[in-house]
């Protein structure tokens, strides 16, 4: 019952949090992580100490259990002070940047997760729960990726952009795709209007200050391109 009733309160909980169970006192911190989740990992791991009293065995259930993945966690520690008697449970989790559809160099599909600041690809279902505790309130933009390219420089790449696109661009994304040469290209949606950008293989960064400067001129000129091409960081082509 107690564990019941904990489950519900942790659950709803978005600040740190401290429990006493029998004569040990825990301290719950969930950084960014959606507290139902973070909640249900949180009885778990003090389930498992108070039945080993191991900081050791609960470590290791992490890594058996896979919980870090199967919790969507970026980061947590797990620490106890003998004297406290206090056990200290800190989870956190990345803020995602894009839905991704991993694909083979035939064009088939071949798995879906979602993109994670720390560059960590995240179980497809994240973006689901983060939108139910209305932690993620806009669609992602779709990113389409060749399996090839999924370790290494261009996913390195494109995941320093996508943290340096503001939340009001984001929005405007519909989809992206890198191609098998590692070719950025990224749909917009401008007042209902499709418009394809194309940033090449590299100097995303540096690009992308301009697109946003066109995007906020195209804007209040309301005239929206169908077109802008950036393959070249030093020449800016815009077709209408």
């Amino acid at each position: 019952m107690w564990f019941s009733l904990l489950i519900a309160n942790v659950a709803l909980a978005s600040a740190p949090l401290e429990f006493n169970q029998r004569d040990i006192r825990y301290q719950t911190s969930f950084g960014e992580c959606p507290s139902r989740p973070a909640g249900v990992l949180s009885i778990l791991v003090m389930k498992e100490f108070e039945r080993t009293r191991s900081l050791k065995a609960v470590k290791e259930r992490f890594v058996s259990e896979k919980w870090e993945e199967k919790f969507f966690l970026s980061h947590y520690q797990v620490g106890y002070n003998p004297v406290a008697r206090t056990v200290r449970l800190r989870f956190d989790c990345p803020r995602p940047l894009a839905r991704v559809q991993v694909y083979k160099s035939d064009g088939k599909e071949h798995y879906s997760a979602i993109l994670g600041e720390n560059g960590k690809l995240l179980d497809p279902s994240y973006e689901g729960v983060l939108k139910a505790e209305k932690r993620l309130k806009a669609d992602l933009p779709s990113l389409a990726i060749p399996v090839k390219l999924l370790e290494g420089e261009t996913h390195e790449s494109f995941t320093r952009l996508a943290l340096q696109i503001a939340p009001e661009v984001r929005e405007m994304i519909s989809e992206i795709i890198i191609n098998d040469n590692g070719e950025l290209t990224m749909i917009f949606s401008l007042s209902g209007r499709a418009t394809s950008v194309f940033m090449g293989t590299e100097l995303w960064e540096e690009k992308l200050t301009k697109l946003v400067k066109i995007i906020s001129y195209v804007e209040k000129s309301g005239k929206f391109p169908s077109v802008i091409n950036i393959t070249n960081a030093k020449k800016v082509v815009v077709k209408f």
